[in-house]
């Protein structure tokens, strides 16, 4: 191995699941209704992300096996088909995000029927997916290159917009202000820290390194370390620039910008066609990359937690049918986001917990099994998860 560099790749697919749409309606809700407070929880999101995806493909390196995987050896087989279950439900969470994220973005484009773009998008996803077939660096290639449309779309409108560095400073204090911005915090939590991206992410180094020496892993796992901080910095900052956005110039309007199509009109009235158009863009890349990268997660969490394939087509039909109710119905879009966000958000101690708790066996990890500082420091981040969606479940039953 020569350097790091041609070892990158799998955290960038992984980190496009963390600027999907759910992203796009929880950072501009957060954004035009409460300006800059909610900046911490995108901060302290993106750190807890870059140490839970390190984790994920920690794992992949020292065993070879994804963390569904994982779970089905060393877990009873009655926890096992639970989470295999509760998964399977966070995977078509994660599609509904995903595919209204794209319908909408067709809608802004192009002014396509909302069903319509949600029929597109699955097919444009299970086309990129064909790409895994040809060997991983032409998926990694074309994710991360929707992953760069996505960057720039966002760095135009964050530098037309202006920044406010005091504003931003003065997010970064952790507070609240009632139960919905709790309910938020939580969604924005959801939308960054994605557990199909922990199911996934261990499987995205399988079949593709040597791992045949303790040096061999070891000099593996640091160009594992490089990736996932370059990505997951990326990711980062997308998700503050969307939040920056939002609270310079889509906040303090009589009525908070709290829909995907209203950011869309808003940025077009301040900042001009172009920065609407690369928005639209945007969204429509994000869409298109995270359908793809949900539906894989969800051909690993099966085939690991019980060693069950079923045909592509199958498994797209079945995950986005809640996507394609959403959209005959006619529910709100947006707002089906942020609640798909919030479930996901419920979803993260599954994929966490048992990521902790296999990460700290030297049995299961051998010599890079963590150090004693990485699985507190884990566990704190999964109790804060586990405590925050306790009280907003307190929160949403007394309200």
């Amino acid at each position: 191995m020569r350097g790091p560099l041609p070892l990158l790749g799998p955290a960038f697919v992984a980190a496009i699941a963390y600027v999907d749409p759910g992203n796009f309606a929880t950072n501009i809700t957060a954004g035009s209704t409460y300006g800059y407070l909610l900046v911490w929880v995108v901060v302290v999101s993106n750190l807890m992300a870059m140490l839970i995806q390190y984790l994920s493909a920690k794992s992949g390196v020292a065993t070879g096996a994804s963390l569904p995987e994982l779970c089905r050896t060393h877990f009873p087989r009655p926890v096992v088909r639970g989470l295999w279950l509760q998964a399977e439900v966070v995977v078509m969470a994660t599609d509904l995000a995903e595919v209204l994220g794209g319908a909408l973005a067709l809608y802004l484009l192009f002014g396509l029927p909302l069903l319509a773009g949600g029929v597109i998008t699955a097919l444009v996803a299970m086309a990129l997916l064909v790409l895994q077939g040809r060997g991983h660096r032409p998926f990694e290639a074309a994710i991360t290159g929707l992953l760069a449309v996505i960057l720039v779309g966002f760095l135009y409108s964050l530098v037309a917009g202006g920044v406010d560095p005091q504003g931003i400073a003065s997010g970064t204090i952790p507070r609240f202000e009632g139960a919905d911005s709790l309910l938020l915090a939580t969604g924005m939590l959801g939308a960054t820290v994605m557990p199909h991206a922990i199911y996934l992410h261990g499987a995205l180094t399988q079949d593709r390194y040597r791992r045949d020496t303790e040096d061999t892993r070891r000099a593996l796992l640091r160009s594992q370390r490089v990736d996932v901080v370059s990505a997951m910095t990326i990711a980062g900052v997308v998700n503050l620039a969307m939040l920056v956005i939002a609270a310079r110039v889509l906040s303090g309007a009589e009525q908070p910008v709290d829909t995907i199509e209203g950011a869309h009109a808003g940025l077009d009235t301040a900042l001009g066609s172009t920065a609407a158009l690369l928005f639209a863009i945007a969204l429509l890349a994000s869409g298109f990359a995270a359908s793809s990268v949900g539906t894989f997660a969800g051909q690993v969490v099966m085939q690991g937690f019980i060693r069950r394939r079923i045909p592509l087509l199958a498994r797209r039909l079945v995950t986005i049918a809640p996507a394609v109710i959403v959209l005959a119905i006619g529910f709100e879009p947006t707002r089906a986001l942020v609640l798909s966000q919030v479930v996901l958000s419920f979803g993260i101690p599954f994929a966490l917990v048992p990521l902790v708790l296999l990460t700290r066996r030297r049995d299961v990890m051998g010599g890079l099994v963590n150090r004693q500082v990485t699985t507190i420091t884990a566990a704190l981040v999964a109790g804060i998860i586990i405590v925050m969606n306790v009280v907003l479940i307190w929160l949403t039953l007394t309200g």
